[in-house]
C-alpha cells in the first residue's frame, strides 16, 4: 500500500506552522525590549533637554518605525499560521521600512548631490508604487480579521 503524498508532507506543514509560531513569540519579545528602550530614550530626551533638537526626536521616531515593522512581521507570521492572506498585511510593512528610510533620509550621507537626488528618487518611486500597491491589494484581497 503505497502512503498519500498529504500523510508525508503533513508532519512537514506542522513543524513549519509551530516554528512560525515560535518567531511570532521572539518577534514579541523584541517588541517588548523595543518599548522599554523607546521609554528610556524618551526619558533621557526629556532629562537631557534634547527633545528640541531635530536629530533627536528623529532618531526616536526611528524607533517607533522599528517597532511598527515589528508589528506588522507579527502580524503577517500570524496570518500565515491561520492560513490567511498576507499580501496586504506584507505590503503596508514595507511601506513602514520604506517610510522610516526616508525619514532617516540624510543628505549629508552622500558623496554627490546626484547620488543623493537617485536615492532620494528611488525612494519617491517606492514609496508611491508600494502605495499604489496596497490600494490594488485592499481592492482585490478579502481583509482578514487579525484581532
Amino acid at each position: 500500500m503505497r502512503p498519500e503524498l498529504t500523510d508525508i508532507t503533513e508532519p512537514s506543514k506542522d513543524l513549519m506552522q509551530w516554528l512560525v509560531l515560535g518567531a511570532t513569540y521572539f518577534l514579541l519579545v523584541l517588541f517588548v525590549i523595543g518599548v522599554f528602550d523607546l521609554l528610556l530614550g524618551l526619558y533621557d530626551l526629556l532629562v537631557s533637554g534634547n527633545f528640541t533638537k531635530p536629530a533627536e526626536v528623529i532618531a526616536l521616531l526611528d524607533t517607533v518605525l522599528v517597532l511598527l515593522i515589528i508589528v506588522e512581521v507579527h502580524r503577517t507570521l500570524l496570518a500565515y499560521v491561520r492560513e490567511e492572506p498576507v499580501i496586504q498585511i506584507v505590503v503596508g510593512a514595507a511601506i513602514v521600512a520604506v517610510a522610516r528610510e526616508v525619514i532617516s533620509f540624510r543628505v549629508e550621507n552622500f558623496d554627490t548631490g546626484q547620488s543623493t537626488l537617485a536615492a532620494a528618487g528611488a525612494l519617491g518611486v517606492l514609496l508611491v508604487t508600494l502605495t499604489l500597491a496596497y490600494f490594488l491589494v485592499c481592492r482585490i484581497e478579502p481583509t482578514a480579521d487579525l484581532n
